[in-house]
């Protein structure tokens, strides 16, 4: 599957009306970090991966971890627009009965690796993942996404040290920068910075660039291929809430759904094709 920067850029439109519009049905979720993370989550379903929604369990694929499970709308969205389950079933979001929780479970929804939810978990069985890998002498590849508040945890950094150590250069991780957590301000609740220099200090290759740049996100991840001996951080500037002007840059926006309106106000700011 290929697509072109301005195909790729209209998918990471329709996640972001996708994550709005459900979250609206559902009336409770995470729209900020799903938001902020619809450029990452669009290159590697839609350019990077290698995943097939025939065989989603094949032993072969690459494997992704959502480690801020809580942003688990934007995932949603990317397997069902890459053809894992029927786009209709985002409407069910966190209702009573619906495959798709509010947290990702990997025993009910096609293309879900690791279900997650408690924060610094997601990377830690990333690393499982990866370092079974490489003693299975596998060719596939794991990606996965922490939050920036995420990081206060202290699994995130003993996970991290394991990667180093073990030398998992078949795993690429990306820290969802925005900037924002559930309490505000990440340096006012417990300031992780500076983070690149923190995962250096750990072992990891650091690539830092803007996480809303496609063609950035593309070359990153080829990097991250290249380098070998060590795994990669791909530090992503975002913004919490993209695509929406008045969710963007808000903590407030951290887990409170849109009414109708705001929807409607959303979906015509995004724009894109459907």
């Amino acid at each position: 599957m290929s697509y072109n920067i301005e195909e790729l850029q209209n998918i990471a439109k329709t996640l972001r009306k996708d994550i709005v519009t459900m979250l609206t049905e559902s009336a409770s979720g995470h729209p900020g970090g799903s938001l902020s993370a619809a450029d990452i989550m669009t290159v590697l379903y839609f350019h990077e991966m290698n995943i097939n929604p025939e065989n989603p369990r094949d032993p072969e694929r690459d494997r992704f971890v959502l480690s801020k499970g809580h942003a688990a709308p934007v995932l949603y969205s990317a397997l069902a627009r890459r053809g894992f389950f029927n786009p209709d079933e985002l409407m069910t979001l966190r209702k009573f009965g619906s495959m798709l929780q509010g947290h990702p479970n990997m025993n009910d929804v096609p293309g879900i690796d690791m279900s997650t939810g408690s924060l610094g978990q997601g990377i830690s069985a990333a690393v499982g993942m990866a370092l079974a890998g490489k003693t299975d002498k596998k060719s596939y590849r794991v990606y996965s996404i922490l939050g920036d508040g995420e990081l206060e945890e202290g699994q995130v950094w003993e996970a991290s040290m394991c990667a180093a150590h073990y030398k998992l250069d078949n795993l690429t991780a990306f820290v969802d920068f925005n900037g924002l957590q559930i309490d505000g301000n990440i340096q006012d609740v417990m300031n992780p910075a500076p983070v690149g220099e923190k995962f250096k200090a750990f072992g990891w290759h650091v690539i830092e660039i803007n996480g809303h740049d496609m063609e950035a996100i593309i070359k990153a991840i080829e990097e991250a291929k290249n380098t070998k001996g060590k795994p990669t951080m791909i530090v992503a500037k975002t913004v919490k809430g993209k695509g929406v002007s008045f969710m963007e840059n808000l903590a407030s926006w951290h887990g409170t759904a849109p009414t109708k309106e705001q929807c409607e106000l959303a979906i015509k700011e995004i724009g894109g094709e459907n």
